[in-house]
């Protein structure tokens, strides 16, 4: 197979991808587990509950699976997307958590589990009906879902099912190690400072 082969391409970036997935749990467990720590017990003492977040999503091929989170919302709020959710529900530390997105940091395991990539399409709800329509019409299923992804980045959510799996498509069509390493840095605080990224 020839270095120029599409298809050896293709099982390259895979790789590399798995490789940076894997670096960054890695880096994450080792590295901040303190914070980590730290994080699940300021959510236990700061509003009733346990401090983790279990959610039902729809990820690759469509294939459901339980996607992790510090919890951020009070006990008892419905499961819907955060556009549908009222403000009120979000605990005040959850609101600092989402600002700096450290919330997603429990998703490591998903990520360490093949569920999950650092960077890709944020897994949906399974009742976001016209989301799926419009990912699976695009193809977007055929992506790994990410902690962070194109569409995160350059602040579209999932109130606007239609936009949101158009970008989730370009980004499918056209990933790649040094896209998702950009879009990784732009997701910190601060690369977000920077005003984001706007276009692939």
């Amino acid at each position: 197979m020839s270095a120029t082969d599409p298809h050896a391409r293709t099982t390259a970036d895979r790789l590399a991808k798995r490789v940076m997935d894997l670096a960054f749990v890695a880096t994450v467990a080792v590295a901040f587990w303190w914070l980590l720590l730290a994080i699940w017990l300021a959510v236990r003492l700061t509003s009733p509950g346990p401090a983790l977040f279990a959610q039902t999503r729809v990820g690759q091929g469509e294939k459901v699976f339980t996607c992790y989170k510090f919890r951020t919302m009070q006990v008892g709020t419905p499961q819907a997307g955060t556009h549908e959710v009222s403000p009120a529900a979000i605990t005040p530390l959850g609101r600092r958590l989402r600002r700096w997105k450290i919330d997603e940091l429990p998703q490591i395991w998903n990520v360490a589990r093949g569920e999950m990539s650092l960077v890709g399409p944020r897994p949906c709800l399974p009742g976001q009906s016209e989301l799926i329509a419009w990912r699976r019409r695009l193809g977007v299923f055929a992506c790994r879902p990410g902690i962070t992804g194109l569409a995160q980045v350059a602040g579209v959510d999932m109130s606007e099912p239609e936009k949101l799996a158009r970008i989730d498509a370009r980004y499918c069509a056209s990933r790649s190690l040094a896209l998702d390493l950009r879009l990784a840095v732009q997701t910190l605080p601060v690369g977000r400072l920077t005003g984001g990224y706007r276009k692939i």
